[in-house]
């Protein structure tokens, strides 16, 4: 192993134990470029680079983490149960796309009512465009993005807004373009099968510096980055058959590391493994904070929108359903799901309901549908809303996806920019992937081109609309929706807890009460065609307002209760 350093300096490296090699140099500054030879002659950078300014292929550069000037030192973070999320990718966020740019909208966040930003994965992936979870370098900011002080900027300029922020990290593999580890470490077993290839080597012989490169990698963000949280993409791809998980050794560094600080850690897993967010006696989280829950999604969709294709077909037709979902998190908690043949999920009843996380669009559910369209296409602005009014009131922790918040008429498409072989196999899976789909029969041909920077830009908000006709309108009623979340729902939060919600059904009329303490925070809806009769309620009612207990209940019309 060789050092390269700047002006085509090559040093040898001292070879010391367990395979690791080593060299102290003098003189290198911050701004250096540097990478490390490898006997076959290749040249590749630092797998723990903190910055790669000419992109995942070329050298890395010294940083100097030291050197940021952080005006809100004092800042610890906001319970979770305060939690209004925003997801953002940066690159399309704003115009120019970046993380400087990004601070520019903060105010209009704040406005919102949102406390929390998180961002789509921001470390370093191949090209200058991507969702991120091709990621091949994962202490190393995206270069298109901007430098390492510029992502502080933005968590600085958060904080100073009282907004938390969260990064989406992937530990699950590594993008096929730029990712050299397999070249010289055992990075990767065969042991373990990922829809990715071989998995890391979490478990086997030398799997401690695996282990330590990807916790480690946790702490960082947090560290360095003042990062408030973790989302940590599909755990359930995650394999590891050591006594102690991986992800246990994450959660438990994090939380020791993290102090006094409030820092939150979220997991997206298909597997709906509810012990991963268990409570201890005070109603804290053991490991998880909370799951985004994908259950929840699927029964508001496929009700709203009456799509029954795929696995919406297990989530669709049944209130039953509905109901668990938003009572319970999980709508299958060990039962058989047929669309995948076996038993989903553990019982998750006596989960608080803020360890899920709610949403009607993310990037997944919106960028996994072959155009990259929006429900705004699809549904009325009335259906819209009345979506918003239950997922936006009710105790799950709520998350929007940019631009939901005005019905932003632009796409979020799937899109990448890899090597030209490489490319050309996304757009060859792509339309695979969606010929097979009968709802998308003879439109695959049509679909936008993921590898184009037409597709990337298509993407990108058009903060003008929140100002016209068709956006005013939603933008509002969104500020008014999250202002009585946190006027009337945020207090019953902490009282809501194990084992304290129900529902009750009259044909497509659905209630679903919370009890929280003394008090009883209830939702009724009619997700049915036609008129229903309202079912007795008594209390306030909290929106619409003003409003009483109706007699009947138009199709979608959705009241709150708080008795």
């Amino acid at each position: 192993m060789r050092l390269v350093l700047d002006g085509g300096d090559t040093l040898p490296m001292q070879a010391v134990e367990d395979g690791w090699h080593a060299l102290h140099v003098e003189g290198v500054r911050p701004g250096a470029r540097y990478g490390f030879m490898l006997d076959s002659g290749i040249v590749v950078p630092d797998p723990a680079s903190r910055f790669q300014p000419d992109d995942v292929h070329e050298r890395s550069e010294l940083i100097d983490h030291g050197a940021f000037q952080w005006a809100t030192r004092g800042w610890l973070g906001r319970p979770w149960t305060e939690s209004v999320i925003y997801e953002a990718h940066i690159g399309t966020f704003t115009e120019v796309g970046t993380f400087l740019a990004a601070i520019e909208r903060l105010d209009d966040l704040a406005e919102l009512g949102i406390t929390v930003l998180q961002l789509m994965p921001v470390a370093d992936f191949p090209g200058r465009r991507g969702w991120g979870y091709d990621g091949v370098l994962p202490y190393a900011p995206e270069a298109s993005y901007g430098r390492p002080d510029d992502l502080k900027s933005l968590v600085d300029a958060a904080h100073s807004r009282g907004i938390s922020v969260m990064l989406d990290v992937v530990y699950n593999h590594l993008g096929p373009d730029g990712n050299y580890l397999p070249n010289y470490a055992p990075f990767f077993t065969d042991r373990h099968k990922t829809p990715w290839g071989d998995g890391p080597n979490f478990d086997g012989d030398a799997a401690a510096p695996v282990r330590a490169l990807i916790v480690e990698n946790a702490i960082y963000w947090i560290d360095e980055f003042r990062i408030d949280g973790l989302r940590l993409d599909a755990v359930h791809a995650i394999l590891d058959d050591s006594d102690r998980h991986i992800l246990h050794e994450i959660a438990e560094r994090v939380r020791s590391h993290a102090g006094a600080r409030q820092v939150h850690l979220v997991v997206e897993n298909e597997q709906n493994d509810a012990d991963l967010l268990d409570r201890d006696r005070t109603g804290a989280p053991t490991l998880y904070t909370a799951q985004w829950c994908d259950d929840i999604h699927h029964v508001l969709h496929s009700a709203a929108t009456g799509e029954s294709d795929g696995y919406y077909a297990d989530y669709s037709g049944d209130p039953a359903k509905f109901a668990r979902a938003l009572a319970e998190g999980f709508v299958y908690q060990g039962e058989v799901m047929p669309h995948k043949g076996k038993p989903r999920g553990k019982p998750s009843a006596h989960l608080p309901p803020t360890a899920f996380i709610s949403f009607i669009q993310n990037h997944d559910q919106i960028g996994n549908r072959l155009f990259g369209d929006r429900l705004g296409e699809t549904l009325p602005d009335e259906r819209l809303k009345a979506l918003a009014a239950i997922y936006l009131l009710a105790p799950q922790i709520p998350m929007l996806f940019m631009g939901e918040e005005w019905a932003a008429s632009t796409r979020f498409p799937y899109f990448c920019d890899f090597h030209d072989a490489l490319n050309a196999a996304v757009r060859d899976g792509r339309k695979q992937e969606f010929g097979h789909d009968p709802s998308q029969a003879g439109a695959a041909e049509d679909a936008p081109d993921p590898t184009t920077e037409a597709t990337f830009r298509s993407a990108k908000l058009r903060w003008e609309e929140r100002k016209t006709a068709g956006h005013v309108g939603m933008l509002r009623d969104y500020r008014h929706l999250i202002a009585l979340r946190q006027e009337h729902v945020l207090p019953l939060l902490d009282d809501i807890g194990s084992r304290r919600a129900g529902y009750l059904l009259r044909g497509s009329v659905i209630s679903v009460h919370w009890y929280a303490g003394q008090r009883t925070l209830t939702l009724v809806v009619n997700i049915g065609a036609a008129d229903a009769p309202a079912p007795p309620q008594g209390g306030t009612c909290i929106f619409p307002t003003p409003a009483g207990p109706p007699e009947t209940l138009s199709p979608w019309s959705v009241f709150w209760f708080i008795e």
